[in-house]
């Protein structure tokens, strides 16, 4: 299972070879990340029984630690987190081991009728500037956060029967020019799965929220936010810049497969964080 992709929403990978950075492309590197961690977590049962997916361990450490570690090695300083099921234990452990970080708690009391569009929409009041949002069952080798920290990238994996999700082609640029929400490996030249993690410039959230706003009223309360994106895309007005997390190791936690491969792939003493990389162990005794 090592360096090898098992069911499509994990892999191991390459480091990169130095330390990528965002000020390279021209731009300040962004310090703000969204995390939506309203759901319940039903296909991790029975783990998630009494406890956020968020919190659920790999090799002893949450996911929810492990992404604080990567967010304060690459140098975000302010997160937003959305909030739902069992939000008490999120809030608490943030308070505890996130003390890098400036917090906004965003309350999604509605997350047991609703989906990750809702959860999007709810943080509108909180993002003016430009973000990475991450999905909160994501664990990652710190340096492939750092790539995002430049507005509208995607983070993609190459596509292989049987992945779910969200799938996309890009051109020889490495620009997304189209965008599937849901995997069908009957479409031709969609040959990559997208990771759950994207950066949005405040032009492209502006433009975001307002399509989330009609549909919110419309009571599409159900969807995927990558409805959006897709749309956009289609539209002419949202390029992805893609960014290959295949350079690294990577992991969706979805089931308790999930689980089990991320304990294999994720062993600590495999640093591959990349050359330049300054390694910020978590400790459950806080930060």
């Amino acid at each position: 299972m090592d360096n090898a992709i098992v069911s499509g929403r994990y892999r191991g990978g390459q480091n990169l070879p130095s330390r990528w950075s965002s000020r390279e492309a021209g731009h300040s590197p962004i310090t703000t990340a969204l995390l939506l961690a309203a759901g319940a977590g039903a296909r991790l049962r029975p783990l998630t029984d009494h406890c956020p997916k968020c919190l659920t361990e790999i090799r002893g450490i949450p996911i929810l630690g492990r992404l604080v570690s990567c967010l304060l090695d690459q140098g975000f300083t302010h997160l937003v987190v959305v909030v739902g099921f069992h939000d008490a234990q999120i809030r608490d452990f943030l308070e505890r081991h996130a003390s890098g970080l400036t917090i906004n708690f965003v309350d999604c009391r509605e997350y047991a009728t609703t989906n990750n569009i809702y959860s999007l929409w709810l943080a509108r009041e909180y993002i003016r500037g430009p973000f990475v949002l991450i999905e909160s069952d994501l664990i990652f080798d710190p340096h492939l956060l750092g790539r995002m920290r430049v507005p509208d990238r995607i983070a993609i994996a190459r596509f292989q029967s049987p992945m779910l999700g969200t799938t996309v082609s890009i051109d020889e640029s490495g620009r997304v020019n189209s965008f599937r929400v849901g995997a069908d490996p009957s479409v031709r030249g969609l040959r990559y799965k997208t990771v759950n993690m994207y950066s949005l410039s405040a032009a492209t959230w502006r433009d975001v929220v307002r399509r989330l706003d009609r549909r919110i009223a419309a009571g599409l309360v159900h969807d995927y936010y990558e409805v959006v994106f897709a749309e956009m895309i289609a539209d002419g007005v949202l390029a992805f810049q893609s960014v290959h997390f295949e350079e690294g190791r990577w992991c969706e936690v979805d089931t308790l497969e999930d689980l089990r491969a991320a304990d294999q792939i994720f062993h600590e003493s495999r640093d591959t964080s990349g050359p330049g990389t300054t390694k910020r162990p978590f400790s459950l005794e806080g930060s």
